[in-house]
């Protein structure tokens, strides 16, 4: 048949659809208005295999990188270096935990900066701040276990030492995980006023620890750290421990606040306050606890019962020690 005796019918919808059509209609279809093959099963499997071996490329070299470093083995030389009658109070326990607090507690929720991740406290401006002072003394202590495990970071060893303080120091198993990298300067460091200071009110903890996202309830938990270590004039101008016994993690810090009688410290110093016996001090913002009828409810609790103030810290301080850190996620999340 000659082209010129065929008929030609106009094109229907049809012939950009995926049903039978005329070969004439094929051909217009086909080169003009190409559609897409459906892939075949072939296809879809080729996918997945090939994206198990992507995220699971992906989970082994995380893993690996975590097998670089005993994590168990560095726990217990930081155990090993706690003890040391030469050090305040025969500890350096209670200055590793306020380390890991000072490193964690510049977290900003809402721009998602500050946190344990970096370790920005090595630099300054950060270093010198004012309620850093006197932890140049906790960073130096863990120099030489830096240097046998050098794939450690900085920020991992930090929040490490002070989970391990804790645990030395009588206080609740805290769970803990590595992942966190440290910054190269200080360029990234938060800026300065985002942990608290020791003379302000309910108002001004509030503020601090709600930035984070911590509640009032764990705002007080985490108060409770004050039953270990002192207060320094050569550091924060405050001087004398919260409990007798600045090794020892209990629930004291609650008892204390409760029971004693504190009245203003008369001496060449900021205000404080201290206990009849004049071998305790209260800071204001430790008073602040009792003078807050929210805050002071929680206090009582914890005063009465130590095995409660053991789990809930255990969770706020783990939660404080991930504060803005971006762990790597196993691979069967990148999905």
């Amino acid at each position: 048949m000659s082209l010129s005796r065929l008929t030609l019918k106009p094109f229907s919808r049809r012939t950009f659809g995926f049903g039978s059509v005329t070969p004439l209609r094929r051909f217009h279809r086909d080169n003009y208005f190409p559609h897409k093959a459906v892939p075949s099963s072939n296809f879809w499997k080729l996918l997945v295999v090939g994206g198990v071996l992507i995220g699971a490329t992906i989970f082994a070299n995380e893993a690996d990188a975590a097998a670089s470093v005993d994590y168990n083995a560095v726990r217990e030389d930081i155990n090993k270096i706690l003890d040391d009658p030469s050090w305040e109070d025969g500890s350096w326990g209670p200055i590793l935990v306020r380390l890991a607090w000072h490193a964690s507690g510049t977290y900003d929720k809402k721009t998602n900066t500050g946190g344990s991740d970096g370790a920005t406290m090595r630099y300054e401006p950060e270093s010198k701040w004012g309620a850093n002072a006197g932890l140049h003394y906790a960073r130096e202590k863990l120099e030489a276990i830096k240097k046998k495990y050098p794939g450690i970071t900085y920020a991992d060893l930090w929040s490490l030492a002070g989970v391990v303080a804790i645990e030395h120091m009588n206080g609740p198993k805290i769970n803990w995980r590595p992942g966190r990298s440290d910054k190269q300067d200080g360029t990234k460091s938060p800026p300065d006023g985002r942990l608290p200071d020791a003379d302000k009110g309910a108002d001004h903890i509030r503020g601090i620890f709600h930035r984070m996202g911590f509640s009032d309830r764990e705002i007080v938990v985490l108060a409770g750290a004050h039953a270990l270590g002192r207060c320094h004039r050569d550091r924060s101008g405050y001087d004398g421990p919260w409990t007798q016994s600045p090794t020892i993690f209990s629930n004291d810090y609650y008892v204390q606040l409760l029971e004693n009688k504190w009245t203003k410290k008369n001496w060449n110093g900021p205000l404080q306050y201290e206990d009849s016996t004049k071998t305790l001090m209260m800071l204001p913002a430790d008073l602040a606890l009792m003078q807050d009828p929210e805050f002071k409810k929680y206090v009582e609790i914890y005063a009465k019962d130590e095995d409660l103030f053991f789990k809930e810290f255990a969770a706020a301080f783990q939660k404080l020690n991930e504060l803005g850190v971006n762990f790597p996620k196993p691979w069967y999340q990148f999905w």
